[in-house]
Formats: structure tokens, C-alpha cells, sequence
């Protein structure tokens, strides 16, 4: 019975601790202490073997460090007592001394892609330094991650608190004593002699560099926390080993890891969507501009407080003026707004008319106060241009209205298009009126694929399908299988979460023009892009200080998606991708899509400006664009505020085809049996 008792808890052992037989590291820990005034103190620790870590002479505080292993996962808490007044910052490096850092690639979701090699130095990257830890809100997930290419493993760390306080720092660089409590610790890698180690702790540290702007990084900074005598902090991080067999599927199975350690819940008290409709639709009541030759929907450069119309219009982008010409003439005839319907048509009609180059280029973007406009060219722009026509197209076909005209003025852009495809089934991301190509990077190329399977499909024309497909070809051998989603975005030069949006999206599109193997190629092809997207998207609520006004008006920041490397905010973007993850959840039976989908669709609808609810917007349905959840702004305002300038123009649009989930499939089913 002995024998059979130990042997059973041998067994139990080494089911339940994959670290057993391979100590994965050699931690070690250090603390800073700070009396005011004054520079911190730096303190080595040592386990005492009983849990306790102490340093070579007596400290004004203890510290307890306990660990709990199951399986492929180490928990590990501490607990701070102070035993008097103190200000304390703890550190703890995680070292894989069997890891060289050479060969490994890293993850903090929505802000650090393998080495962000496709950053300027200005911006996180490896062209600055080899080692970075930032604080927790920068991440859509508290968490880092440690890739080994060579022999497939990972590790990760995450941080596990309630997320309830932030307070208020005087200084962004340097130490600084933080003026209350806060929830949010640090993050990060580091080459520790060669090899590779996690690196985390409380409160936040970031080095080498702070990133208070875009492209603008600035010294270290080191926050430290007061805890008054008798009270105790406690700090639970929570580590995982794993296996996968490349970068993707390391993504992919961290965010479905930290999906189920968070399970973000749906925004309660959600806007339902006839009424954020209706709410959205006083932006096209209210920026109609119709006084030059272009009529428009005003959403570019605006200010936030008042959202004067501006003179300025653009075709994609962060315009998007065609698609919310469509959405208002759709809308305006479901609801018997003619005045909608009106200035819908009033604008497209006058792109018909006056919005195309020589070359049968749409006029992208136009500044008629200042009498220029844009004589660069982008294949996003282009086709996002393009895009919102052949909708328009659609819809007016089911109303039985013709438009001849504007079926020449797209297979002229389509034979465009044909000429700027590259033989890898590439395009080029900017060039000029006459096709010079000034911007070669793939990056923007999986965009042009949602018009080229629209076109097959409005024109019966195979070649657009046959250049979507090529596309799809290159998208999946350079973006895709690579893991580098980069350079979607126009005003940015990073990986970027639209990359990875739009990559998914375009194998959706795909897909629909596709049938048998071919077509679960593209659905598989969708899924692992998907999850690259999905891991830029918060699982979880950043806290904010009082007088930080997304923290006073209750701000929850699960399901908005931080931007880019260099441009570090959250916002709205999602279009078409909500309505991926529900088609998704059902071909590849992934309930945790559909479940995110619906956090998604209830949570970025909660700040919509209405009477009663501006959240500092100058007009209703303005949706705001650049929300700064962390320590960083774009030139204004900070964490808990807007930048002062903004762009609505693609907020409504993005809402609104997250509002229209059946327009891709009824698309398509029209023409596609």
C-alpha cells in the first residue's frame, strides 16, 4: 500500500508539473526603495528557503513569494507588508538560462511582433534595444511572451489583479511617487547574458525607453507606490510553458489562453443597433458640406470640441466619404429621411462627375480651403473607394436604378488596378498619377482583394478574379504564413492591427467566391490572420484616475483595439471583422470568436455622443476616434482624454458596417450561386 500510495503521487507529480524535470529558470529579484527627495536605493534579493525574500541588511518591509504549479502553468504571488511608511517598486527576472536570446521572437499583444524589425527606431523596437518592459496598459493583454524558434517553445507571463485604480504621476521620465494607488505593474523581456528571460513586476517600470508620443521616446521611468505601515500589497503573475510549432500558432494559442484566464464579459447596458444608427446618422445630417464641386460628408481634421466641418475630403482612409454616402442613402430611404437620401445622391453624383483624375483615379484627398490635393496615390484609398461604389452598385440594382456611367468609371479603375499588379500578385502601397510606383511595400495589398471579389461577382469579369486570387497568393506566402502584418495603415510605417484585419477579411472574401478545398483554404487562411487581430483587441479594463475623464464617465476598454507600434491607442476599427469572427466561430466551431464578437459589438458603442452624454464631443454621433487608454498621446490630452483633432469620418463607417453583419454574404449570395 506504501509503495502504491508513493507511486501514485510520483505519477500525480509529474502529470501536473511539466517544470519538474527541466527548471525552466533561475529567478531573481530586486527591490527599490525611495525616501522623497531623494534617489531610490536598489536592493538585491534572496529566498530565504521558507518563501521569503530578504536582502543583505534590514528592510522596512517583508516580502513573501509563493508558487503554485499545475501542469504547464506556475502561479506565483507576493505579499508586501510594510512596516512603515514606504515607497517601493519590486522586480522579478524570470531567466530561461536554457533560451539564447538570439533566437527568439517575442509577443506583448497589441504593441510588441516578434522584434516590431518593421518600426522605425523612433518607436519600441529592436533597432533600439534587445530588452523592453512597458507598463500594463499598453498591452491588450498584461502579458509577455517568449518564443524559441528552434526548438518551438514558449513561455509567458501574465499579470492577474482586479485592474480596479490608477492614479495620477507628476513626471513622465525619471521616479516618480505616484499619487494614490494604482493596479497597473510591468512588463517585458530582457537579454540576460545571452539568454532570454521574462521580466515583470510592481508598480510600473518601463526602460529603457518611455513612449510618450508617436515617435517620440523618452528616458525610463520608475513609479513607486506608498504603503503606509501595516498594509500589504499583494501581486499574482501567472507563468506558462507551451509548444508550437511556429510564431502564429504561439499567438494563437496565447490569446486563447488569456481569453479563458480574463472571459471579458459584454458591455451591459449596451446601445442596441437601430438606435446607434440612429444616433450615427445626425453625422450625416450635420457635416454635409455642398459648396464645392465635390460634395461630401465632412470627417477628416476636425476638432473634437466643437466638429466644425472642415474643407477637406477623402475617398478612404479616415474619410471614407462614398461608404457613408451609401450608408446614409440606405438608411435615409429604410427610415423616410429624404433629406439624407438627397445628400447622398448629391455626392455621388458629384464624384461621378468631378471625383476621378485623367487616368480614371479616384481623387483621394482633396483640400479645397488650402486649393490642393494629394498627387500620391494608394492602392487603400483606391480600393476602399472602390469598395464603397460596387456597394452602392448593389443597392441600387435591388431598386432597379441604372447606373451605366459609373459601371465605366469603376472597369476603368479595375483596368488600373490591373496594371499595378505586381507578378507576385502584389501592389504597391503608394504611386502617382501615372503609375509610378513611390512606395512598393505589399503591405496595403490584401485591401484591393474586397473590391476584386465584388467586381467578379457585380461584372461576371474572371479576371478580377483571377488578380483577387493571385493577391490572395502573395498575401499568404509573404504576410501570412511570415507572421508580418505590417503597413496597412497610411500615416504609420509598423505592424499594425489593420494589416491583420484586413488579411482576415480579405480570405473572408475569398472565400465567398470560392467552393471545396479551395474555399476552406482561404476559411483556414482567415482564421490564423484572425488571430493575429484579435490579439491586438483588449481582453481586459485599463484603470484610470479620477479627473482622467474616460475613467470618470466609466470607460471599459475590453473589445477596442489598440492601433499600432508606433501609434499607441485604442480605437473603433472593425468594419467587416466582428461580422469574420461570427462566420469564423461557425465554420472552424470556435465559440470563443462569437463570444468575443459579441464583447466587441456591445462595448464599442459606449461612448456614442448623445444629449446627456457628449463624452467632450462637440456633436452627436461624432463617434470619437483616437481614445488614449495609457500613458501616451498624439500631441494633446493623455491617458483619459482625446487627442484634440480627430477624424469621424471613418468611426460612423466602421460602426456602421459592424451594425450591418448581413451585407457581405447578401452581397455575393445575389450573384453567386
Amino acid at each position: 500500500m506504501t509503495r502504491v500510495f508513493f507511486l501514485i503521487i510520483t505519477c500525480f507529480l509529474l502529470a501536473t508539473n511539466i517544470f519538474a524535470s527541466n527548471p525552466p529558470a533561475n529567478s531573481k529579484w530586486s527591490i527599490a526603495l525611495k525616501s522623497p527627495g531623494n534617489k531610490a536605493q536598489h536592493y538585491t534579493l534572496t529566498d530565504d528557503g521558507a518563501g521569503r525574500l530578504q536582502a543583505n541588511e534590514s528592510l522596512p518591509l517583508t516580502i513573501s513569494r509563493k508558487t503554485v504549479e499545475s501542469g504547464d502553468v506556475v502561479r506565483i504571488t507576493f505579499d508586501i507588508t510594510a512596516n512603515k511608511t514606504v515607497y517601493y517598486n519590486l522586480e522579478e527576472v524570470y531567466n530561461l538560462p536554457t533560451v539564447k536570446h538570439e533566437e527568439c521572437q517575442f509577443l506583448m499583444p497589441g504593441f510588441w511582433y516578434r522584434r516590431n524589425l518593421r518600426s522605425p527606431k523612433e518607436a519600441p523596437s529592436f533597432a533600439t534595444s534587445d530588452s523592453w518592459q512597458v507598463r500594463d496598459d499598453r498591452l491588450s493583454i498584461p502579458l509577455t511572451g517568449i518564443y524559441n524558434e528552434p526548438n518551438a517553445e514558449y513561455y509567458s507571463v501574465v499579470r492577474l489583479d482586479d485592474f480596479e485604480k490608477e492614479s495620477l504621476a507628476t513626471h513622465q521620465t525619471g521616479e516618480v511617487i505616484l499619487s494614490g494607488e494604482t493596479s497597473l505593474g510591468f512588463t517585458g523581456f530582457r537579454n540576460a547574458d545571452g539568454h532570454s528571460a521574462l521580466v515583470f513586476g510592481f508598480p510600473y517600470h518601463e526602460t529603457p525607453k518611455t513612449y510618450v508620443r508617436k515617435l517620440t521616446l523618452a528616458p525610463s521611468v520608475q513609479a513607486f507606490e506608498k504603503l503606509d505601515a501595516g498594509q500589504t500589497r499583494h501581486l499574482t503573475w501567472e507563468i506558462k510553458k507551451g509548444k508550437a510549432k511556429d510564431y502564429s500558432t504561439f499567438v494563437a494559442d496565447v490569446w486563447n489562453y488569456a481569453y479563458d484566464l480574463f472571459q471579458p464579459k459584454v458591455y451591459e447596458g449596451a446601445m442596441n443597433d437601430a438606435t446607434a444608427k440612429e444616433a450615427l446618422s445626425n453625422f450625416f445630417t450635420e457635416s454635409y458640406v455642398d459648396k464645392f464641386d465635390l460634395k461630401y460628408f465632412s470627417g477628416v481634421h476636425m476638432r473634437t470640441d466643437d466638429a466644425a466641418s472642415t474643407d477637406i475630403t477623402e475617398v478612404g482612409f479616415v474619410g471614407r466619404v462614398l461608404l457613408n454616402a451609401y450608408n446614409a442613402l440606405e438608411y435615409g430611404e429604410q427610415v423616410g429621411n429624404q433629406d439624407l437620401v438627397t445628400k447622398a445622391n448629391a455626392v455621388f453624383d458629384s464624384y461621378l462627375k468631378n471625383g476621378f483624375t485623367a487616368k480614371g483615379f479616384f481623387r483621394e484627398f482633396v483640400d479645397f480651403g488650402k486649393k490642393s490635393e494629394t498627387q500620391e496615390y494608394s492602392i487603400r484609398r483606391q480600393s476602399e473607394g472602390l469598395f464603397a461604389v460596387l456597394n452602392y452598385l448593389n443597392y441600387e440594382a435591388t431598386k432597379n436604378r441604372k447606373h451605366p456611367e459609373w459601371e465605366t468609371r469603376l472597369k476603368q479603375l479595375f483596368t488600373n488596378f490591373e496594371k499595378l499588379q505586381q507578378p507576385d500578385g502584389s501592389y504597391p502601397r503608394k504611386f502617382d498619377g501615372d503609375f509610378k510606383i513611390t512606395d512598393a511595400s505589399g503591405g496595403s495589398t490584401p485591401s484591393a482583394i474586397l473590391p476584386l471579389t465584388m467586381g467578379y461577382a457585380y461584372f461576371k469579369n474572371k479576371k478580377y478574379l483571377a488578380d483577387a486570387k493571385l493577391s490572395g497568393d502573395y498575401l499568404e506566402k509573404e504576410i501570412i504564413a511570415k507572421a508580418d502584418y505590417f503597413s496597412s495603415t497610411l500615416d504609420a510605417n509598423c505592424e499594425d492591427k489593420e494589416a491583420s484585419l484586413y488579411a482576415s477579411t480579405a480570405m473572408y472574401y475569398l472565400a465567398m467566391v470560392t467552393k471545396g478545398k479551395e474555399r476552406a483554404h482561404y476559411v483556414d487562411l482567415s482564421e490564423k490572420s484572425a488571430y493575429f487581430c484579435l490579439s491586438w483587441y483588449y481582453l481586459w479594463d485599463v484603470p484610470f484616475a479620477q479627473g482622467q475623464m474616460l475613467g470618470d464617465v466609466g470607460f471599459k476598454s475590453r473589445g477596442w483595439g489598440n492601433v499600432s507600434v508606433e501609434n499607441n491607442h485604442i480605437d473603433v476599427f472593425i468594419f467587416e471583422f466582428a461580422t469574420v469572427l461570427d462566420w469564423l466561430a461557425k465554420e472552424k466551431k470556435a465559440p470563443r470568436f462569437s463570444a468575443f464578437s459579441d464583447v466587441i459589438k456591445t462595448s464599442m458603442l459606449q461612448l456614442m455622443p448623445q444629449e446627456g452624454s457628449m463624452f467632450d464631443i462637440g456633436k452627436k454621433g461624432y463617434y470619437p476616434e483616437v481614445v488614449q487608454h495609457t500613458n501616451w498621446d498624439y500631441g494633446k490630452n493623455g491617458k483619459g482624454f482625446y487627442n484634440d483633432i480627430f477624424a469621424p469620418g471613418w468611426t460612423v463607417a466602421s460602426l456602421w458596417q459592424m451594425l450591418s453583419p448581413h451585407r457581405v454574404e447578401s452581397y455575393f449570395g445575389k450573384y453567386i450561386k
